[in-house]
This record gives structure tokens, C-alpha cells and sequence, in this order.
């Protein structure tokens, strides 16, 4: 394995490992681990785009095998940043739908139960919220056509 790639794959796991030993810490305390949480995670990502973005896997692949220089030159550079816009955009989106579909479908489910008739009306809510994800996976597919 090149030391570059090894060194920065180790550096990701610390910075898993190190998050979740400052969660535990905190939670044990008693007190609230959502904001390190969300700040772990928030950084862990950001060195993750910053080390996709820097080109350390395509150095890697160069310096491990021979005639891999030409396959890496040869690729557009803008492709792995819209590899990893494509992935954002299936991801964020999928994590909004989730949160849209959990609070309108408890929602619809409550309805539903005081009244049958508002199962139309309800189901619309939840496929609206649904369409979320579906418009970014839609967006990713447009992203990955480019390239």
C-alpha cells in the first residue's frame, strides 16, 4: 500500500474512533451528544471531500501500479468532484425525505385513526415527501451523464 493512501486512510479511522470515544465521554457524563456528533461528522466529511478532492487515490493508483499514470492522466479531473456531488445529492436528499416521510407519515397515521376518510389526503403527503428523494437521485443521474 502507498504511505500516502495508508497514511490518510489511518487518519480517517482516528478520526472515527476519536469521535466515537468523545461521544461516549460525553454521554457517561450526562451530558448531550448532539452537537459532537454533528460536529464529528460534519468534519470527518470534510477531510474525506478534501482528500478525494486532493487526488491522493488517483496518486496512489499511479505510484502502486505501472501503467496506471496513463489511466489517471487520462481521466477529467472534474469527475471525482462530480462523483461526490452526485452522492451528495442522493444522499442529502435521501436523508431529507426520511425525516419528511417520518414526520408527515406519524402524522397521516394519527389522522387516519381519528378519520378514515382522510387516507387520500394523507397518502398524498407521504408521496410528496417522498418525491424529495427520487428528485435527487434524478439530479445525480444527471450529474454522472456528464461525465
Amino acid at each position: 500500500m502507498f504511505p500516502m493512501q495508508a497514511v490518510s486512510l489511518l487518519f480517517l479511522v482516528a478520526m472515527i474512533v476519536v469521535s466515537l470515544y468523545l461521544i461516549y465521554r460525553r454521554k457517561t457524563a450526562g451530558k448531550p451528544v448532539k452537537h459532537a456528533l454533528v460536529t464529528h461528522i460534519v468534519s470527518f466529511f470534510a477531510v474525506s471531500v478534501l482528500f478525494a478532492a486532493s487526488g491522493i487515490a488517483g496518486q496512489a493508483l499511479a505510484a502502486a501500479t505501472p501503467g496506471a499514470a496513463e489511466a489517471v492522466g487520462a481521466l477529467d479531473p472534474q469527475a471525482g468532484l462530480g462523483m461526490i456531488a452526485a452522492a451528495l445529492a442522493v444522499g442529502v436528499s435521501g436523508v431529507g425525505s426520511g425525516i419528511a416521510v417520518a414526520a408527515s407519515g406519524a402524522a397521516a397515521l394519527g389522522a387516519i385513526s381519528e378519520n378514515d376518510k382522510t387516507f387520500g389526503k394523507a397518502l398524498i403527503f407521504v408521496a410528496l415527501a417522498e418525491g424529495i428523494a427520487l428528485y435527487g437521485l434524478i439530479i445525480a443521474f444527471s450529474i454522472l451523464n456528464k461525465f
